[in-house]
């Protein structure tokens, strides 16, 4: 069986995210480092356009975004569980939101404390990233507007921890905890910001989940993961459920992300059901890849060709 490799940067929440789900589960995985802004020469090969930050690469099939990097982390190494007693069913509606809501005034609150010391090419990257301006001066202001929606939406966490369970859904960690930790790592531990200092519950909790690590990590380049891409051929996948857009097997399609970064991937409609799209691309770098996108978040539509 084809090794895991993660596309991903030291400082990426995101990416903190399914590092400590590699640590939860005890799983060896490959580090490829991507730049944290674009150009990303060796990784757009292989997304076919996807930007974002991490990416799962398992031989030829490539997984974007971790919705469904979590969810194919959890086939593939089904113990310890990220979805155990109640956090199953209810555990990815709680991330959607950490991914969402809690994010964004996340990143507003660590922006506010680092925006001085981010270079002027980082922050115009990340202004066509997020498709709206970012002016420096006034990401302090910014972040103090959103000082209290973060502590209302933490509050529900501390609120819910101060029972005395260690994790979300009770004794063990599931996907609700990754997804809540990796912003509050931002903001805590990235930012250094004592925004949430009082938050005694939340941030025992958050040394809980720091305290799993990150797996077992070995590095290779960037050329090597494209090599291995274009050596392996991706898993037999097929079935595509009926849609309001008509779209069957064969189908160029788009899909783009409905948030940020959205850089379009286009190519050919192998697999689409209610919660994931599968399309094949084929480069001179990579050969034929599947690239896998999770259906909540993401637009799916024919592609003008």
């Amino acid at each position: 069986m084809a090794g895991i490799i993660l596309h991903h940067y030291g400082t990426s929440p995101f990416s903190e995210k399914v590092r400590i789900a590699f640590g939860i589960k005890g799983i060896a995985w490959d580090s490829v480092t991507v730049p944290a802004m674009m150009p990303k020469p060796d990784l757009l090969p292989l997304t076919g356009g996807y930007r974002k930050t991490p990416v799962m690469q398992i031989g030829a099939d490539i997984y974007c975004d971790t919705q469904i990097i979590l969810r194919e982390i959890e086939r593939r190494h089904p113990t310890p569980s990220l979805f155990h007693g109640l956090a199953k069913g209810l555990a990815e509606g709680v991330a959607f939101w950490a991914d969402h809501q809690l994010f964004n005034a996340c990143v507003a609150i660590a922006f506010g404390i680092m925006g001085e010391q981010m270079p002027d090419a980082f922050l115009e990257d990340r202004a066509k990233f997020s498709g709206r301006s970012i002016d420096r001066a006034k990401l302090k202001q910014q972040a103090a507007m959103m000082t209290g929606p973060l502590r209302a939406h933490l509050g529900w966490v501390e609120q819910a921890l101060s029972d005395g369970r260690s994790f979300l859904f009770g004794d063990a960690p599931s996907l609700a905890d990754l997804a809540v930790y990796h912003g509050v790592w931002f903001v805590r531990d990235r930012a250094k910001s004592e925004v949430l200092a009082d938050y005694t519950a939340l941030n025992a909790w958050a040394d809980r989940m720091k305290a799993f690590g990150h797996g077992t990590r070995s590095n290779i380049e960037a050329k090597d993961a494209l090599a291995i891409a274009k050596a392996a051929e991706p898993a037999a996948i097929s079935g595509v459920a009926a849609n309001a857009l008509g779209l069957q097997a064969g189908a160029m399609v788009s899909v783009t992300p409905d948030d940020s970064g959205r850089d379009p991937t286009i190519g050919e409609l192998i697999a689409l059901d209610a919660q994931s799209v599968t399309i094949r691309r084929e480069t001179p770098e990579t050969g034929i890849v599947h690239v896998h996108f999770p259906r909540a978040g993401f637009f799916l539509v024919p592609a003008k060709v």
